[in-house]
């Protein structure tokens, strides 16, 4: 039994070319760009609260209005960055999924050829 050509089985395949071609490459550089310093910063960010309440309990607990101290609003304010670093990965998604899309109609053209 012969064994069948699939798109994703090594050699000369659909998937081979897309992975090696420039462009799926700089898509994987442009998506590594933006996830790795988005990640590192919102764990920066997130471990800085217990981090300054444990450090510097008298700045954290200074007033701020009212009631509310600075470590309230600094925990209030980690919704906020979640909602913007949220709103910056759909809007940087919607350029992948146009260069992916663009890569995988490529690939068929050229599979297409092929057969």
């Amino acid at each position: 039994m012969a064994a069948s050509k699939t798109p994703l089985s090594g050699g000369n395949s659909t998937w081979s070319r897309v992975a090696h071609s420039a462009d799926f490459r700089k898509l994987l550089a442009s998506k590594k760009a933006f996830v790795l310093p988005a990640t590192i910063f919102f764990v920066v960010y997130y471990f800085a609260l217990p981090v300054l309440v444990g450090y510097a309990p008298d700045l954290m607990q200074k007033k701020i209005i009212g009631p509310v101290n600075l470590a309230y609003l600094f925990a209030l304010s980690q919704f906020a960055v979640v909602f913007i670093i949220t709103y910056l990965y759909v809007r940087a998604a919607r350029r992948f999924d146009k260069a992916s899309a663009r890569i995988l109609a490529e690939a068929g053209q050229a599979s297409g050829k092929d057969n």
